[in-house]
């Protein structure tokens, strides 16, 4: 594919980095709209998705590290703060779980109603997710499994391959296209039902569902570097996504009972959105 957006001598412009940048700016943008729309305050929320976007970067390098200790930091720790780490694409499921924690602390410090914040944001979150995974593709990351189908893709850049470790001119199942599909399907599911009337909880609930369903399907077509732990047939990463599901399960059966409940002063119809 595409890895590097333009060299200069050693310098170059990595395409992943800039479809992440992208991602979260257009992320960012679909946030702070239904922000407006839902009376949240759109400067704590963006100060929220600064917070979050950082967190993220820091919570997927570190599950990324935590999967691939033995391949390729136990043994140089300086790898850890090497430049193809900084420029490495990390674990997803790291980087959502760190953004929460640190969510949940930023809303309480700020006083944002955490779950009405929350919903706010997972559209955008679908958003950027998938043209992140744009970016994986460019760059060659998180690559699939062989596969014989007529849609699978072959990858021939070599900076790809000294860049990510992609095998070349192998037929590979296109995951990355996978995900990007899921989530961009996602996103317009959560900002169409977020316009309805809904109470607080329940987006991010169906974002916590559906998205964690699809990255488990998913990763039975993606290549495991680290191999399966425990001799099980389930990724760390599917295992992860088990535990996201079942959070949102817990949110969307609060959202239910507190919808069969007239006293709650909580459920609001959400103002109609124009697409």
């Amino acid at each position: 594919m595409l890895p590097k957006l333009f060299s200069f001598g050693s310098f170059y412009l990595p395409t992943y980095g800039v479809l992440v940048a992208l991602g979260f700016l257009a992320g960012l943008a679909v946030t702070v709209r239904l922000a407006r729309r839902s009376g949240l305050n759109p400067e704590l929320m963006t100060n929220l998705a600064v917070y979050v976007a950082l967190a993220g970067m820091l919570g997927a390098k570190i599950l990324m590290i935590i999967f691939d200790w033995k391949l390729r930091f136990a043994g140089n720790l300086s790898e850890i703060f090497s430049l193809n780490t900084l420029q490495a694409a990390g674990v997803f499921q790291g980087g959502l779980i760190l953004a929460l924690i640190t969510a949940y602390f930023y809303m309480r410090r700020q006083g944002l109603p955490l779950l009405a914040a929350s919903d706010a944001f997972a559209p955008g979150v679908a958003l950027g997710h998938a043209i992140g995974r744009l970016g994986c593709l460019a760059a060659g990351c998180c690559w699939g499994r062989e596969c014989t189908l007529p849609w699978g893709i072959t990858f021939h850049s070599p900076d790809a391959a000294v860049l990510t470790g992609v095998p070349l001119e192998v037929k590979l199942h296109p995951s990355q296209l996978y995900e990007f599909t899921t989530e961009g399907l996602l996103f317009g599911f959560l900002y169409w039902r977020y316009g309805k009337a809904h109470a607080p909880g329940k987006i991010i609930g169906l974002y916590l569902v559906l998205s964690s369903i699809a990255r488990f399907l998913i990763e039975f077509t993606r290549f495991h570097e680290q191999g399966l732990p425990f001799g099980l047939p389930l990724s760390i990463t599917q295992w992860i996504a088990l535990g996201l599901a079942a959070v949102g399960v817990v949110l969307l059966i609060r959202t239910r009972e507190a919808k069969g409940s007239a006293a709650d002063p909580g459920i609001r119809p959400a103002k109609p959105l124009r697409v």
